[in-house]
Formats: C-alpha cells, structure tokens, sequence
C-alpha cells in the first residue's frame, strides 16, 4: 500500500479543490464552471459580517471576479447550481440533481412534527401553498396568505405555517428554489421552473448508484481524505456510503493508501493530481469546502478551526468571524474580518500568526497584506484597517505603512 507524506497529502488535496492553478487575469463562466467542476458545492450562510459565505470560495481560488457570474449560474436558466442540502445548506452543481432525488424520495414523509401538526389541523393549507406556488410563484413563504397566531418564543426559528410547508416541499423535491430576495429569504417554485429539462429528463438512478455517483465526486474534491471525511462531503448516511466506498475501491475509483504519522485508512481519488509544489495564496472562509470538516483541518494543516460566531465574546480565541490565510501549502495565520461598508473600509479586527509560521513571518504579512487588499477591492472598499489585536497586528501594520512609503 502506498504511503504518503503529510506533506504530499496536504498538495493532493489543495489540487483537488482547485488552489493549484494561478489566477487568471480575468475571469468568465467557463473558470467558474471549473470551480463548480471541482468543488460541487458552495455553502450559504445568512452572516454577511464581511462576504455571504457562497460568493467567498469563487474569490479564493479566482481572485476578484464579477458575483454576477454566481448569481446568473445559480439564479438564471440553464442554471449551472441548484439549492438544496449538500454538507449544509449549498449551491449544488445541477448535474448532481439526480444523485439527490434519494434524499428527496425519503424526505417525502412529514418527518417534521411541526408539518404533521399542520396537515392534521389544516388538511387544506398544503395544497393552497402548492397551488400558491403554481399560480404565482417564485414565492416567499410571507407571501402565502394563512391566517394564524404565531409563535415568539423561540428566536431565529419562529417559522410560520406556510414555511414549514414550503420547507417540506422543497425537501421532498416539489419545490425549488429560484434564488433569494434581499432579505435573504428562499423564493421557492416549481421544479420544472427552475432546473434545467435536459437534468428533469434524467430517470431516477438507484440509491446504491446515487452513493457511488457523490462518493466519487467527493474523493475528486478531496483528492485524499479518510472516510469520515468522504461521507460528510455531502452528509451521507453512514452504512451506505461505507458501502460505496468499497464498491468504488473494486472499481478502482479509489485506492487504498496511508499518511505518514496518521493511523486511519485514507483513499485516494483515481487520476488525483500530485504536485511538488503549491503556490499562490488565498483567504478562506470557515464554510469553503477545503475547510469544513474541521477534523480534517487539523489532520493535514496542524490547526484546531472554530468559528467563533457560536462562541460567546469572551470566550473566543481568535475572533467572531474568522477566516484562514493559505499561502504556499501551508495555512500560516487568521485574520477576523469585517466589512465595514459605511466607511468603506475592510476591518482586520485581529491577525493571528499560526507557530509553523514564524519562520516566515515577515513574508506572511506582507502577503496576507496584498491579499487583504485585493478583498478588499473586490468589495468596493477603498481601504484595509488593521487593529491591534493579535499575535501578526502589529507585522501587518508594519507591512501596511512600509507598503504606503510612511515611517
């Protein structure tokens, strides 16, 4: 069996997310249907602190681009993404769709106790929804009209009748999502108005053939992963998966390998490319799909990454939102970050220096610099201001007024 350094297995797996190739120096839909090709999946998140987390992966690996390009491949026909639950809530390249339809047969059921509740009590309001939808949709579920008292007690989650209706709906694959408002809110409609005919032509694969179709897309985004890593890609059943797995290692869609200084069996993706080198950098948000496993994080990179947003103030060890520094083949330091659209500016809040780091850590702030920068463009923000708070603030600044000719 072969074996692998932790340092081949950290370039193996920055290629197969895509950091492997240079930026171009101007981006169109065919780079990022590439990323699509790579990744699979963008997360979205409602925190808008700096950037919403789906347009973030594209800027990681592109640099500045126009966000227009994701809204039209998710948002316009023939879409190129469709929402639905990948390892959260994603945009999902639509030519998984099909692979999906397993999770959307099971989510048929009212599994939800709040949905039982309702079609029991107002055995007619599912089919109004539905039929709301159809007649006038893409529709909010605010824009249902249901008479009802609604609750207040339980915050964030005070959904009201007609959206846990929607919600079952879209999760048994009758709705879609045609994109969202400027409240961040779904705008659900039919399927067949918002995925592509050449993808609802598609007959229904198997379960087992849906599991081995992401299985394998998960190994190519991964490039080497172990198997907890390969199932929560996409957040598939356990039993299942571990059986697509072996099925994809007879196959020779995976091989068997190991990583030096790692005890669990690893797999590596079938035509998996294997540099020498990375080089380049990028800022990565907390959902990228390079870094939300967070076991995984600290298997290859050395870090233990949290959030921070679910950690009360005082209890936060780098900041509330905080994202990680790639530069070469190494993630080297943290920086919370905040855009700060009033004054135009990008705020470092804080900026942290990872140990293995040091060695290099003049030229980890000036690169975290020019990288903070270019974000900073990208957003429409004139300036970057960087706090002293941190173990990198003060070489950050440094680098900052060095780069402006100031003493």
């Amino acid at each position: 069996m072969v074996e692998l350094s932790l340092a081949q297995a950290r370039r193996i797996a920055l290629a197969a997310q895509g950091f492997w190739r240079p930026r171009p120096e101007s981006v169109t839909m065919r780079q990022v249907q590439r990323v699509i090709d790579t990744v699979g999946q963008f997360q979205i998140d409602s925190v808008n602190v700096a950037v919403r987390a789906h347009y973030m992966p594209l800027f990681s690996r592109l640099g500045s681009y126009d966000v227009g390009l994701l809204e039209r491949a998710a948002g316009q026909a023939p879409r190129r993404l469709f929402e639905y639950w990948g390892h959260a809530a994603c945009l999902i390249d639509v030519n998984l769709q099909p692979a999906f339809r397993m999770a959307m047969r099971r989510r048929q059921g009212l599994e939800r106790e709040a949905v039982q509740r309702i079609v029991t009590t107002k055995p007619g309001l599912l089919d109004q929804v539905l039929d709301d939808v159809t007649r006038r949709g893409p529709l909010t579920a605010r824009q249902i009209n249901n008479e009802e008292v609604r609750r207040t007690d339980n915050w964030g989650w005070n959904w009201s009748e007609a959206k846990y209706l929607l919600e079952h709906l879209f999760d048994a694959g009758v709705l879609g999502v045609a994109g969202r408002n400027s409240a961040f809110e779904r705008l659900y409609d039919l399927n067949h108005r918002v995925l592509p005919p050449s993808v609802l032509a598609l007959p229904d694969p198997s379960d087992d053939t849906s599991y081995d179709t992401l299985m394998a897309r998960a190994a190519n985004a991964l490039g080497v992963a172990d198997r907890k890593a390969l199932i929560d890609y996409f957040y598939l059943r356990d039993a299942p998966a571990t059986a697509a797995i072996e099925r994809l290692q007879a196959s020779g869609t995976l091989e068997p390998v190991t990583v030096a200084g790692l005890p669990q069996q690893f797999w590596l993706a079938s035509g998996a490319r294997r540099p020498r080198r990375i080089e380049g950098q990028a800022l990565i948000a907390p959902f990228d799909t390079l870094v939300h496993h967070r076991p995984r994080v600290l298997q290859l990179f050395g870090l233990h990454y949290r959030i921070g947003i679910y950690t009360p103030a005082a209890q936060r060890d780098y900041g509330y939102y905080v994202y990680l520094f790639l530069a070469d083949d190494e993630i080297v330091a943290r920086v919370d970050l905040k855009a700060d659209r009033a004054a135009g500016v990008l705020q470092v809040l804080s900026a942290w220096l990872e140990p293995h780091g040091e060695r290099r850590r003049s030229e980890v702030a000036s690169r975290l610099l020019a990288e903070l920068r270019l974000m900073a463009q990208w957003l429409g923000l004139p300036d970057v201001r960087v706090h002293h708070a941190g173990t990198l603030a003060d070489d950050l600044a440094v680098a900052s007024r060095g780069s402006r000719g100031e003493r």
